[in-house]
């Protein structure tokens, strides 16, 4: 743009230049007509055969041809020369700004563009909000209809405890009748049963947690398994009962040993109490009292029955001790076990006992476990 400036300048002044040196002419042809040689107001002058006018005296000048010549070579020089700097320059500018046409044009567009990415996010954005308050308000309501829900299944499972602890207190009740108890063996009722009892069980007894509510042993649930434990003693009190669990209900016996050893000591006293009366009773069958003693975990679980908190429960562990040492194969072969010294020592303590029952058991079990010794 400069170059154009400067070129536009010089041009200016050569023809600057051009016109003074007409006007100076115009005013040697002046001083020439005052002289003599040209009287304009009394002479007529024409061209091309027509007439001017005496007023005509400015629209025509006369020059010497030697001038004339000189200045129409000078103007066809600039006119030769002139197109050529200008077209040179000029086809330069011309392309610098075809050049910064063209980046603009590209940045308008790359502008143009982005622009219409940035509507296209921010569209997105707006879809992705009303999209996150939709799943917020549906997660507000699925949370509501879970706790609803979640209400709904306390009440039933509530109502199915209470249902289940009545229905099981009427059970344990009835099975404190022998006659009952042979006619559901007869009917071939306990197997189902059995294997319903140990389920529930070892699923209340999995689901303790480590800090026992005392409130929670008078729950109808506590109640519901008490009572569903209490049957299982009252069957395995009955003969035909006791030889069933003997013989098909091993699953059961099993179970309640796995369970006495998960239940922490001073932990559901009662529940204990009647497993461990369950276990006891089973083993007055000879059959059962052979299969409950090869089981590995009963003697080391009586032995850690023998120090718990509550005096029943060291009472049933003593007598089912006492009920393992009259086994035959015991007598014939005893365990290790019981020849340790610790366990007759914890059995002498517990002679000392202010409970009576306990202490007498503990005066024969004490007294079996010396005469064990004394078998060569």
């Amino acid at each position: 743009m400069k170059e154009v400036n400067r070129i536009t300048r010089a041009s200016r002044r050569w023809l600057v230049f051009c016109t003074k040196k007409i006007r100076k002419r115009r005013i040697d042809g002046t001083r020439s007509r005052k002289d003599g040689h040209l009287t304009d107001h009394k002479m007529a002058t024409s061209v091309n055969g027509k007439s001017l006018a005496p007023g005509a005296k400015d629209s025509f000048v006369m020059v010497k041809k030697r001038d004339l010549e000189k200045l129409t070579t000078e103007v066809m020089q600039l006119r030769e020369f002139l197109p050529r700097v200008l077209n040179r320059d000029l086809i330069r500018m011309l392309r610098k700004a075809q050049g910064a046409h063209t980046v603009t044009e590209q940045l308008t567009q790359e502008q143009e563009r982005l622009r219409q990415e940035c509507l296209h996010l921010q569209s997105r954005l707006d879809a992705a909000q009303t999209e996150c308050q939709r799943e917020r308000e549906e997660k507000l309501l699925l949370r509501e209809q879970l706790w609803q829900s979640g209400t709904e299944l306390q009440q039933q499972a509530d109502f199915c405890s209470g249902l289940g602890s009545a229905a099981c207190n009427l059970l344990w009740s009835c099975s404190s009748s022998e006659q009952t108890v042979t006619l559901w063996h007869a009917e071939g009722e306990l197997q189902a049963f059995l294997a319903v009892a140990a389920q529930i069980l070892e699923s209340f007894v999995r689901s303790l947690d480590e800090d026992v509510k005392t409130e929670d042993l008078n729950s109808q649930e506590h109640q519901f398994v008490l009572a569903v434990a209490g049957t299982i003693t009252n069957i395995a009190a009955v003969t035909c009962g006791r030889d069933f669990l003997s013989s098909s209900a091993h699953i059961l016996l099993d179970t309640l040993i796995k369970l006495l050893e998960l239940m922490k000591p001073s932990i559901l006293p009662k529940l204990k109490v009647l497993m461990l009366m369950a276990l006891y009773n089973v083993s007055i069958s000879v059959k059962g009292l052979k299969y409950i003693s090869e089981n590995p975990g009963l003697l080391p679980l009586i032995w850690t029955l023998l120090d718990d908190g509550d005096w029943e429960v060291r009472l049933h562990s003593v007598r089912l001790l006492q009920s393992v040492l009259l086994e035959e194969a015991v007598l014939l072969m005893p365990n290790p076990f019981l020849l340790n010294p610790d366990l007759q020592a914890r059995v002498s303590q517990l002679t000392s006992s202010v409970q009576p029952t306990l202490r007498l058991a503990a005066q024969e079990t004490l007294e079996d476990l010396q005469a064990l010794k004394q078998v060569p």
